[in-house]
């Protein structure tokens, strides 16, 4: 199957919908350890969006994204740049949905509390619950899912 990796240019948080599309996406995941899980499906960017700011130079365009918040947690946080690859835990699924409400994503997904030890850093399993004003279309509902971001490495 044709495979995207999303560690090469994609920058900010994304959902992949898992999903018969014959496209598998990766990304490099689980901080130092620089694993490449891949998932079948439809990879859909998430409140990620650019604010201008001034530099040295004038003026320049930085990402605003919940990806910063995500980062920050696995790389300065408990893991220290470890990437949980042995899996996540309670707390981790509970900062997650923290961050994901914060920014309007609550409703849509929930971390897969089933699935926390196949979880790390960057890739994490959810279940879609329904649709979001992103997408639309995938029912039924629920469908699996991986919640990504940019490693921390």
């Amino acid at each position: 199957m044709p495979t995207i990796d999303l560690s090469c240019d994609a920058a900010g948080l994304g959902l992949i919908i898992a999903f018969p599309s014959g496209v598998v996406y990766s990304n490099q995941t689980g901080g130092t350890s620089c694993l490449h899980p891949e998932c079948e499906g439809i990879y859909i960017p998430l409140r990620n969006d650019t604010e201008e700011a001034a530099s040295e130079e004038g003026r320049d365009r930085q990402l605003r994204s919940p990806e910063h918040e995500l980062v920050e947690y696995f790389f300065r946080g408990k893991y220290e740049g470890s990437g949980a690859t042995w899996g996540l835990d309670e707390e981790d699924a509970i900062f997650i949905e923290s961050v994901l409400a914060k920014w309007d994503l609550g409703e849509c997904f929930r971390i897969d509390r089933g699935r926390l030890v196949e979880s790390h850093e960057a890739w994490v399993h959810v279940t879609v619950v329904g649709e979001h004003q992103a997408f639309s279309g995938f029912g039924p509902y629920p469908r699996s899912g991986i919640l990504t971001w940019t490693n921390s490495d």
